[in-house]
Order: structure tokens, then sequence, then C-alpha cells
């Protein structure tokens, strides 16, 4: 598992040194298996059919999937400098949802998320923050679900960075739309989260320039 793990983020590395000559800007998406598009195929994930909508409107941008099945904000704060050896225009910050699953504390997740957005700007000043708003269910509580979903309210406010409200939104809670855990979408399930992440991230594309 921790060799695959390695080899991913190899990937990761090489996809970022050709993406940083071979195309006008580069968007980072780092998440866990939501992000990675456990249980179905690389190309129906979502970061993939968003590179298919920059590339209908011939912009100048790729997609790096630096989705990990299981990670937590601790994780990718801890493989991040794997990810950052080459300038990263946008980041797509898509990583809490397994701290909430755990019942992790909010404000570790919090500060985890806040060293990566602090990370990323110091190796690409110019980067522009989306930050992917997680929701947890109210099993886990409602003082703790209120908590975590203003988490992320706070760091979008915090850094200037736009806000997907709920990365899930018009999918959680849709059994048509997620695989048989009903934890994790389904192909038409990320086409939804896909038009989520699009809704925010298309006028930042135009801002930064094809």
């Amino acid at each position: 598992m921790r060799n695959l793990a390695r080899r991913n983020l190899a990937l990761v590395f090489l996809a970022l040194s050709f993406a940083s000559t071979a195309f006008g800007g580069t968007i980072l998406f780092l998440g866990d298996s939501l992000t990675a598009g456990l249980g179905v195929k690389k190309e129906q994930a979502y970061p993939a059919l968003i590179q298919e909508k920059i590339h209908e409107r011939n912009l100048s941008f790729e997609v790096i999937n630096a989705g990990l099945s299981g990670d937590t904000s601790a994780g990718g704060l801890a493989r991040l400098d794997w990810v950052l050896r080459n300038k990263v225009d946008i980041l797509v910050l898509a990583l809490g949802a397994n701290d909430g699953l755990r019942g992790l504390p909010i404000a570790a997740m919090k500060a985890n998320l806040q060293a990566i957005i602090d990370k990323v700007k110091a190796t690409s000043p110019q980067v522009k923050i989306v930050i992917a708003g997680m929701q947890m269910p109210p099993n886990l509580g409602g003082e703790y679900a209120a908590t975590f979903r203003a988490a992320f309210i706070d760091l979008a406010q915090t850094n200037n960075a736009a806000l997907i409200p709920f990365l899930l939104e018009g999918v959680g809670g849709h059994p048509e739309l997620n695989q048989s855990d009903q934890i994790h979408p389904s192909p038409a399930g990320h086409k939804v989260v896909a038009e989520n992440v699009w809704r925010v991230l298309e006028p930042l594309l135009t801002k930064t320039g094809s």
C-alpha cells in the first residue's frame, strides 16, 4: 500500500513537471478518495471531467489529480512537498472528509488545511485557492457537524479563497448518485460534483488567463 502511494505521488510529480512546460497553467486537486475517484474509472472522476470542460473551452490549463484514498488533512500536509516542486496556479483543496468521519479534532483539521495553504502560497505566491467545503451527517452530533461545516467557511474568508459550499451538494443522500457504500459518488454522481466545482472554478480560469 505504501509503495502504491509513493508511485502515485511520483506520477503526480511527473505530471506537474510536464504541465509546467506544456500548458499555460496548472490546477492541482489535492484531496482524498472523492477526488481520486475511488470505485470509478480515472476518466470518470470529477477532476477528469473538469479537464474535459477546460478542453471544450480551449483554455490552457492542465488538471493534476493528487487525490489519495483515505487521506486526512494531516496526510495531505505530510505529502505536500512531493507535489510542490513546480508552480501551481490554482489549488483546489478538497481534504477534511476523513477527519470528520473519524471524529478527529476540528481545530487540528483546520490548522492542517491552513498549513497546506501557507505552504502552497510560499512556493507559488500568485496561486488562487479554492476550498471544497464538506459536511458531516448529524449522527456525529449537531455541534460537531456545525463546527465542521463552519471551518471551511472560516478558512475561505481568512485566505480570501473561493469556496465550494459543499462538494457533494446534490449527491450526498441520493442513493442513485452513489456507489453501494453510499459514500463515494457513482459516475453520474461525479458529473454532479464536477458541476459544483465548475461553478466556482470557471471564473478563476478567466482571471488567471489562458
